[in-house]
């Protein structure tokens, strides 16, 4: 009876730690691993490496879409919703762009996204504005590996907005 007691107790801790880490993870805050190059020096710097950066996702800005030019940001890819992507903000709506076929007005409930590796990177130049829904949080520091634990800057390119 004291066994079934003990397993029966452990049970139901866990089942409230996993259900109290689901959802703090899922509203408020979380980590998530960075893979490639697209984000580099900023994440990933060593060309070649096989291990990924790590880093603390606050979600907290997803309340009223409280986002700035150079926050990064995990978002679902618009063509593939399946797929994070991680990037920063370039642009907001409102903000003109330019790209090679001139200027563009960032649309209303969008932003404007961009590697910092830029000749990596799959990002708003291929596929446009991202629309502010499908981001799921902004990256504010790189907590592993140890020797790399920092707080990500906020870096706004300036040659990339239009006025």
């Amino acid at each position: 009876m004291g066994l079934q007691n003990a397993v029966l107790n452990g049970f139901k801790k866990s089942l409230v730690f996993g259900l109290v880490g689901v959802t703090v993870t899922d509203r408020y805050a979380g980590v998530c691993s960075i893979r490639g190059s697209s984000m580099s020096p900023t994440f990933n710097p060593s060309p070649g490496s096989f291990a990924d950066d790590y880093v603390f996702l606050e979600k907290f800005c997803l309340d009223k879409y409280k986002f700035s030019h150079g926050d990064v940001v995990v978002f679902s890819n618009p063509i593939n919703y399946k797929e994070r992507c991680v990037k920063r903000i370039v642009a907001m709506e409102g903000d003109y762009i330019s790209d090679t076929k001139g200027a563009m007005k960032v649309p209303e409930g969008h932003c404007w996204v961009e590697g910092d590796n830029s000749a990596f990177s799959s990002d708003s130049r291929i596929y446009g504005p991202v629309p502010l829904g499908l981001i799921r949080g902004r990256v504010t520091h790189v907590i592993w590996p140890l020797e790399r634990i920092k707080k990500v800057d906020r870096r706004i390119p300036q040659d990339r907005l239009a006025f």
